[in-house]
């Protein structure tokens, strides 16, 4: 009699249990490698090999992540993010529009090496034509590292992409316990813990003991309806970027023309400035039909159109606020769709 009492006791447990664990929202984690999987020979010293652990044993890592989530993961590829690459950025940006058209999660976590994190964030954001959270991640750290920030950015990630108010916000960069919008980020150091910041208008919110709290909103257009749609095959022009510096010779720009560079991204000093060489270069880059926009090497502020130099009588475009980096982000993923100057302007003012 008492067997049957336990069984039914059980029994129920477990079909309570399962109610429960089916009330969680499904996050899958796409896994990309970085120093959050690296693996190196000792605890106490800084040399690593990156993406060396696959994503399992990340997760095992974790084991109170799945009290938050439904937590499955993939591996996408396994690579410190100084070898991303653009054909990683399409299987990535194909694989979570899949996943949300199929309803196989609620939401997404990536994780990534800190070097070219922004960069994937922003072509994820103008890619994802979805309202579910996608999460961004990384570490400084090493998991074999003492005290390795890796498990904890790993959970707090989970958290942010279940929580129901990161829908509608666009891709989402997750770091020590700040919330970052992805056109924003930027990595600002190379070693400490706090390496992310964005210097325009700070994080947008904060992860602490499991709960997600939300400051700010960027007004930035988020769209679901996006015009930059890729697939595993979709080619995109080759853009280019240089950078400016007291006497700077123009032979990079050169290069970047010569070798089929379709357009370049301006690293200028300033407001966007150049000098008389690079000016006269990008002229004649210019007439050749390739695209300039101008950015800048400073941290943070705007590259403001018509001010110093006349864009208009140039043929030049800006990059407002968005970094070189991320300017050619945008500009490789507009010139896919559009030449017309007009238009790409537009994008980055808009997006």
């Amino acid at each position: 009699m008492k067997s049957i009492v336990y069984a039914l006791l059980f029994s129920v447990m477990t079909v309570s249990a399962f109610a429960q664990n089916n009330k969680l929202p499904r996050v899958k984690i796409l896994a990309t490698g970085g120093t959050i999987a690296g693996v190196g020979n000792s605890a106490d010293r800084a040399g690593y090999k990156a993406g060396a652990l696959p994503i399992d044993e990340l997760l095992n890592a974790v084991p109170e992540i799945h009290k938050i989530a439904n937590v499955t993961g993939e591996q996408i590829s396994s690579v410190g993010s100084q070898d991303m690459t653009i054909d990683i950025w399409k299987k990535l940006a194909v694989r979570i529009n899949e996943i949300f058209a199929k309803n196989e999660a609620d939401a997404v976590v990536i994780t990534h090496g800190t070097d070219t994190q922004e960069e994937t964030a922003y072509f994820l954001d103008l890619t994802t034509a979805h309202k579910n959270a996608v999460v961004i991640t990384g570490s400084m750290r090493p998991a074999t590292a003492i005290s390795a920030d890796g498990p904890k950015n790993l959970y707090d990630a989970v958290v942010v992409a279940a929580d129901p108010n990161s829908k509608g916000r666009g891709v989402l960069v997750s770091f020590n316990e700040n919330i970052f919008d992805a056109r924003d980020v930027v990595k600002t150091n190379t070693t400490q813990l706090d390496a992310f910041t964005a210097p325009n208008g700070g994080p947008i919110g904060q992860i602490y003991d499991g709960k997600v709290q939300y400051y700010f909103t960027s007004i930035r257009e988020v769209n679901v309806n996006t015009p930059f749609k890729v697939t595993n095959s979709t080619q995109m022009p080759r853009v280019d970027i240089v950078y400016m510096y007291a006497d700077a010779t123009p032979d990079l720009i050169n290069a970047s023309v010569n070798s089929g560079a379709k357009a370049i991204v301006i690293a200028g000093v300033g407001n966007g400035n150049f000098n008389k060489a690079y000016m006269d270069a990008i002229t004649a880059a210019i007439k050749k039909g390739v695209v300039v926009c101008r950015a800048t090497r400073c941290v943070s502020g705007r590259v403001v159109l018509e001010d110093e130099v006349d864009d208009h009588a140039l043929g030049t475009i800006v990059s407002d606020d968005l970094n070189p980096q991320k300017a050619r982000v945008l500009l490789m993923l507009a010139m896919a769709n559009t030449s017309d100057k007009a238009q790409l302007q537009k994008y980055f003012f808009q997006y």
